[in-house]
């Protein structure tokens, strides 16, 4: 029998994949390796339409949701593939954030429409996610990906070496995390094209990009102080430094597509749209204040250690002290069977080797706290749990230490979180209330340092009203402008 060497088998895949992964490319007209049909595209950007709803529900305000639509329908009617159905889809998140998926399904979050102050600003970031759409560039960055997987399992099992196919799951990262620097800027040149067709100013483009700009510069910031990781939009300005001579350029070719005399832009139109946007954490994930967490609908709080960052993610909130050497973390199931909250540690939660067990109660609620050894950020380490049972649903609470030999002095401050855990007192179903935008004219004589004294945002008020309104970081309202404000 005739065995063919490792680089040969390379070849033959190489080959194979080439032949029958080429498509012609819309944008360009040439030849794309890719390795998946339009209808394909189209399944797997419904597929991942769904996950990304799951995950994140959509932001709940038909109004808002149609104004979204709309503009990015009229921008991708003046695309290169015009003849695709668009879905745009505002994400109830306070992430700084817009993404697509394959085959034409747009999202942005809240987050990132509260920061936009017009018509043209706003088109402009749909404009750069339907170009990742035109140019294909999750379903190019999905078959490079397959393809290295497919190479690397080749690999594998030539050398022994296993794991590596997992490459393939580079491309889902890619779509919501940002592609590479030249796909971003093919995606802004598309963008600001897409804009001037419209009717816009595709200056608009460089406007959004100074916009998250100073967000960035501001989470950076922020991060710094609370000795985090910073979080911060994916690709319309990320792979751009300041004063980008390339997205200059793009920009300046997009006017030549201008039809007619129309520049639009819409500042106090699209303002007064925002009225009544949530900002900061929503009522259906519970609201932050201080070192309070507060949730309306399940009708309780709880008292984080003072000075602990708390962060509300989706399934679970987490507080960790300015070292980032320890957490304690809470996170709420349906109980389903009636077991003791010691039973449900044992047979729902699988811990093993319960120590320092007793039982616990706090304002009325029984339930069971002992240590487990457990997996955590740092490691392995011991874990101070608390199931604490109301109603129907298992309270979970979680605390742990990096240093392996530190649980017991963090332990006060877990048990602590643990006790504070009880209903909302009348005077408290305010402080459980989201805080909403609004829109209003600015007083002679107004400045953001006095905006920020009423206003009640918990954490830099007049930064954050700056950012909000494009006037970050040292400018000040006009008088009669339409400004953001929050209450």
């Amino acid at each position: 029998m005739r065995y063919l060497s490792l680089s040969g088998i390379l070849l033959l895949v190489i080959f194979q994949l080439g032949v029958s992964g080429c498509a012609t490319n819309p944008v360009s007209g040439t030849s794309d390796f890719v390795l998946m049909s339009e209808e394909q595209e189209i399944a797997l950007g419904r597929k991942y339409s769904a996950e990304i709803i799951k995950d994140m529900p959509l932001y709940e305000d038909p109004e808002l949701a149609k104004l979204v639509q709309d503009i990015g329908e009229q921008v991708a009617a003046n695309s290169h593939r015009p003849e695709l159905i668009y879905r745009f889809a505002v994400l109830d998140s306070t992430d700084v954030n817009a993404f697509a998926l394959p085959g034409g399904y747009i999202y942005i979050t809240r987050g990132l429409l509260a920061y936009l102050n017009t018509e043209a600003e706003l088109a402009a970031v749909l404009g750069h996610e339907i170009g990742h759409v035109t140019a294909r560039h999750s379903v190019r960055q999905h078959s490079t990906a397959t393809a290295a997987g497919l190479v690397a399992a080749v690999l594998g099992a030539a050398s022994g070496v296993q794991g590596a196919d997992t490459l393939a799951n580079m491309a889902g990262t890619a779509i919501v995390r940002g592609y590479g620097r030249e796909h971003e800027l093919e995606a802004d040149r598309l963008g600001a094209e897409y804009l001037a067709r419209t009717g816009y100013d595709p200056d608009a483009m460089l406007e959004v990009v100074g916009i998250l700009k100073h967000q960035e510069e501001f989470e950076k910031s922020r991060a710094e102080d609370e000795d985090r990781e910073p979080k911060t939009y994916h690709g319309l300005f990320s792979t751009h430094p300041e004063n980008d001579e390339r997205l200059q350029e793009v920009v300046k070719a997009a006017r030549a597509h201008k039809s007619g005399s129309t520049n639009r832009i819409n500042r106090e139109g699209f303002i007064q749209a925002l009225e009544g946007l949530t900002f900061g954490d929503s009522e259906k994930e519970g609201i932050i204040r201080d070192n309070r967490f507060y949730h309306k609908e399940l009708d309780f709080t709880v008292t984080f250690p003072q000075g602990w960052r708390i962060e509300n993610l989706p399934d679970k909130i987490i507080a960790t002290p300015a070292g980032n050497d320890g957490l304690v973390q809470l996170s709420v199931t349906d109980r389903n069977k009636r077991i003791s909250s010691q039973e449900f540690m044992i047979k729902r939660m699988k811990l093993e080797n319960l120590e320092r067990g007793e039982s616990v109660n706090s304002h009325g609620l029984s339930g069971y706290t002992a240590v487990a050894r457990s997996k955590t950020p740092y490691g392995m380490r011991p874990v101070r749990y608390v199931v604490l049972y109301r109603n129907q649903k298992a309270y979970i609470f979680a605390g742990a230490a990096k240093d392996k030999k530190a649980l017991n002095g963090y332990d006060p401050e877990i048990l602590a979180t643990a006790r504070s855990f009880r209903s909302l007192g009348e005077g408290e179903k305010m402080l459980a209330s989201e805080e909403k935008i609004h829109i209003t004219r600015s007083p002679a004589g107004a400045r953001y340092r006095d905006l920020a004294d009423s206003s009640p945002i918990a954490n830099y008020p007049e930064e954050q009203l700056r950012l909000l309104n494009g006037h970050y970081p040292d400018s000040e309202p006009r008088p009669g402008q339409y400004i953001k404000i929050v209450r």
